[in-house]
């Protein structure tokens, strides 16, 4: 499976931003989903993350009421929505998608092995 995201930007603090994730090449459906990002100078870390087989999501501490992840099997396309954007959530964000056996929030970064290429936010005044 091929994955693109999309929908980064420059936008100020509190403002709204919605990443999407498109696959090409295969289905979603059967794959859990993940946001990641990656600011500079620090590690890769899961955003959030939705599962398969029964829908469940799991969010970072950071974003949890702030971003919502979605997906939409039909139009193979998962979503990222940002609200109350800081400026600690600038960083470059990747979606990945793999077939996990358990809950998504039971895997970490390097079990997804399936990447799209990343879009950038920065959120700045």
């Amino acid at each position: 499976v091929q994955l693109q995201a999309s929908g980064g930007g420059l936008v100020q603090p509190g403002d709204s931003l919605r990443l999407s994730c498109v696959a090409s090449g295969s289905t979603l459906y059967g794959y859990a989903i993940g946001w990641f990002r990656q600011a500079p100078g620090k590690e890769r870390e899961r955003v959030s993350c939705i599962s398969s087989h029964d829908g469940s999501s799991d969010y970072a501490d950071s974003v949890k009421g702030r971003f919502t992840i979605s997906r939409d099997n039909a139009k193979n396309t998962a979503y990222l929505q940002m609200n109350s954007l800081k400026p600690e959530d600038t960083a470059v964000y990747y979606c990945a998608a793999e077939r996990l056996a358990l809950s998504c929030q039971y895997y970490s970064t390097k079990e997804y092995n399936y990447w799209g290429q990343g879009t950038q936010v920065t959120v700045s005044s």
